[in-house]
């Protein structure tokens, strides 16, 4: 007997799961728009918007949002500078090692985060780099070049070698056909590495509550934590901190998808 879709229920079954998936998205934008702030009067819809929260969110932890977004940054930078380089002499180079090197990377991102943080407090305390900007770059950029590595190296390694040999025959030098051949070719795993390491920094807590201990330096994540504290009666403006650190995300995200789409899978098949 022949089974007998109907695309209507399966797109009816498809919008409910979405619906559900984003209903803790949509209720904390509803939140951050009520006059009131208390989360048990909220109503469904937003029906007196008032950007109060966000007056309020911006003044408190604006700084908090640009200290993140530097962090991130800089990680990525980081992260990128290290991975893509090493991720093409794994793959294209032929080190006795490399199986080594690829393992230890594996197992570096099994290590909990708790046991990092811990250790590089007592190497930071020494350093002088507690309560600093580079201190956290450093820190999240752990996360990102392994990552890094392994996404860049899959696609790496299905480059074929004869057009890196045909620069080196034309008179480009390793380093040079390097940038002008493979980094551009790469491209697609290289924003997929780089939009993830800063989502994993974006969205670090860890680190940033080990590894900080005065205002000054304060990423977005401990504040909306620390600020849940202050303004547990004023969840419109907790809510309108989350909406705005969820916005440059959601904002990557939407812009880099096909290069993810196309990163994830580019080295799937040589």
């Amino acid at each position: 007997m022949t089974d007998v879709r109907r695309p209507w229920l399966n797109t009816a079954l498809g919008l409910l799961i979405v619906a559900v998936l984003l209903f803790p998205v949509y209720w904390m934008v509803n939140a951050s728009l009520q006059p009131g702030g208390a989360t048990l009067d909220t109503g469904w819809l937003p029906l007196n918007p008032d950007l109060a929260g966000y007056r309020t969110a911006l003044s408190e932890q604006g700084p908090n949002l640009v200290t993140s977004l530097v962090v991130a940054l800089g990680s990525v930078v980081v992260s990128l500078l290290v991975a893509v380089p090493a991720a093409y002499v794994l793959a294209k180079f032929d080190l006795r090692w490399a199986n080594v090197v690829l393992f230890a990377v594996l197992i570096s991102q099994m290590i909990p985060g708790i046991v990092i943080a811990n250790a590089l407090y007592s190497a930071y305390a020494d350093l002088g780099l507690l309560n600093s900007i580079p201190g956290l770059i450093l820190a999240d950029s752990t996360s990102g070049i392994p990552f890094a590595i392994l996404i860049c190296r899959a696609l790496m390694e299905s480059l074929p070698t004869s057009i890196v040999e045909a620069a080196l025959v034309d008179g480009a030098g390793p380093v040079r056909a390097f940038f002008s051949i493979v980094v551009p070719v790469s491209r697609n795993a290289i924003i997929t590495a780089g939009l993830f390491t800063f989502l994993f920094t974006w969205s670090d807590f860890l680190f940033a509550l080990t590894l900080t201990t005065t205002e000054e330096v304060r990423p977005v994540t401990l504040g909306i934590y620390n600020y849940i504290g202050a303004y547990v009666n004023d969840w419109s403006s907790v809510m309108a901190t989350a909406v705005l650190a969820s916005l440059p995300a959601i904002v990557l995200l939407v812009a880099a998808q096909k290069y993810v789409a196309a990163g994830a899978t580019g080295g799937a098949v040589k």
